[in-house]
């Protein structure tokens, strides 16, 4: 029993760690970090061989499938909190400011804390408005969202994924 039981153990161990390498290495694929991915994607397969394989050798055991397709959800779920934790590349944040005066006070404080913004002016239902837009590392994107909510809590902010930026200016973190 205990050795089925590790068996179980295994398959599900496996295919969790397939799949959680499998989404971190998608996403950064998705953020140009080629080498890495190849590198995570070498290791991924094997780990899907070896939990295959044991599937594969005693398909008359339906609770090895069943642990199976236990890993591989899991494994979504972990690799997801894996990759909000590494948070590779890059964000823009637009900021939508409730108001000019808010605007330009949430503009001080964004380069006070040494993040570049640059701001445009838009049309927005009751008139021009101005837009904040702010590209940071994503490791740096809690500090932008901290100050603009302390700031302006009626703003209206988008965050958009990255993949390159070239000049300008932007904080690097410690």
């Amino acid at each position: 029993m205990l050795p089925l039981l590790g068996d179980y153990l295994f398959v599900f161990v496996a295919r969790l760690t397939d799949v959680s390498l499998s989404t971190v290495r998608f996403m950064l694929m998705m953020r140009g970090k080629r080498l890495v991915a190849a590198a995570i994607g070498l290791v991924e397969i094997a780990v899907w061989v070896t939990a295959l394989g044991r599937v594969l050798a005693s398909l008359d055991n339906p609770l090895k499938v069943v642990f199976y397709c236990l890993g591989f959800a899991s494994g979504i779920y972990v690799g997801q909190i894996i990759e909000e934790k590494l948070a590779v590349g890059l964000s823009t944040v637009q900021i939508i400011p409730s108001s000019h005066d808010a605007a330009d006070l949430l503009t001080d404080r964004l380069r006070a804390a040494g993040h570049g913004v640059t701001v445009l002016t838009g049309e927005g239902l009751h008139g021009p408005r101005k837009v904040l837009l702010v590209t940071v590392q994503r490791k740096g994107l809690g500090s932008v969202m901290d100050i603009a909510r302390k700031t302006d809590p009626g703003l209206f902010v988008t965050v958009l994924d990255a993949r390159t930026a070239l000049g300008g200016t932007m904080r690097l973190r410690k």
